[in-house]
């Protein structure tokens, strides 16, 4: 079963924490989103295998976009 991790509001990538094919367990840091001058970590809610990382470091996201895909 896939899941995706999806952006709660605007903002943009500051660090990416892990990277296509990784494994990662549940509450594990994906990556670091930078919104409203707050730097928010983006946690798995699921054990599973990194099979997507749909966006990159500096990049600008916008609210429900698709951020990594967890096999």
């Amino acid at each position: 079963m896939s899941f995706e991790i999806r952006s709660t509001m605007p903002g943009r990538i500051v660090q990416l924490s892990k990277k296509a094919g990784d494994k990662v367990l549940e509450g594990e840091e994906v990556l670091v989103m930078e919104a409203m001058k707050m730097e928010m970590p983006i946690f798995a809610p699921a054990d599973g295998v990194i099979a997507a990382i749909k966006v990159g470091e500096g990049q600008a996201v916008a609210k429900d976009e698709i951020l990594v895909i967890v096999e």
